[in-house]
């Protein structure tokens, strides 16, 4: 009876050694020199990649940000401030109804066909709405000019990069309405352009946020 008591008095310690063991290694530890590293040599990415602005954080490089006028009475859906570049359209899940008590950020892709009505719908309207906006006095948008990330969103709905194609079209139009020349619009658009990662990952691309940073200082200056 008393060996018995004692094997199992032994092992329950034993188990509880272990336990400790592995909730310090794998609970402790480890957390710790992951953290270390990241911090030590991916503090950037580690800390969600924020882009700040006159000092503060005004977002990360990796998620996409709108920017609309405010909505006006009765009006459901925000237009755009032409004054800014412009993103990738934001489709995703659309609102949040699950918590409304928190604006969310909802990530996800529409998933319709190419042959999808409403896609389709949503597509011709967009491509529509880029060739009004950007079409400027001494300057006209063609359709066929009009890029595929200008009307359609990620995967994610979330990118925070357009095309320099899409920027390009916009160029004339951020010029008109912030009082600058094109020349000074372009040459900020081409210093934000980033070529592909490694030379072959990817494709040339701007992110929008950082674009929208230097335009602000840019009509500040003017």
């Amino acid at each position: 009876m008393n060996n018995s008591v004692s094997n199992t008095a032994r092992l329950l310690w034993a188990g509880l050694r272990a336990l400790l063991v592995l909730t310090l290694v794998t609970g402790v530890i480890y957390p710790l020199v992951v953290t270390g590293i990241a911090q030590g040599l991916f503090s950037d990415q580690a800390n969600g990649s924020e882009i700040k602005s006159d000092g503060k954080v005004v977002g990360s490089s990796l998620i996409g940000q709108s920017y609309n006028l405010p909505l006006r009475k009765g009006q459901e859906t925000p237009e755009p401030d032409l004054k800014w570049f412009q993103g990738r359209p934001q489709n995703g899940l659309g609102t949040n109804s699950v918590n409304t008590q928190y604006k969310l950020i909802l990530s996800g892709a529409t998933n319709r066909s190419a042959d999808n009505k409403d896609l389709i719908d949503w597509v011709t309207a967009a491509k529509a709405a880029v060739v009004k906006d950007n079409s400027v006095n001494g300057y006209t948008v063609k359709p066929s000019e009009v890029p595929a990330d200008a009307v359609t969103s990620s995967g994610s709905g979330l990118d925070p990069d357009i095309s320099p194609q899409y920027a390009d079209i916009q160029v004339h139009r951020i010029a008109e309405k912030n009082g600058l020349s094109v020349a000074q619009v372009q040459k900020l658009v081409e210093d934000h352009t980033e070529s592909r990662t490694l030379g072959f990952i990817g494709e040339p691309r701007v992110n929008v946020l950082e674009l929208n940073i230097a335009l602000k200082g840019l009509v500040s200056k003017s």
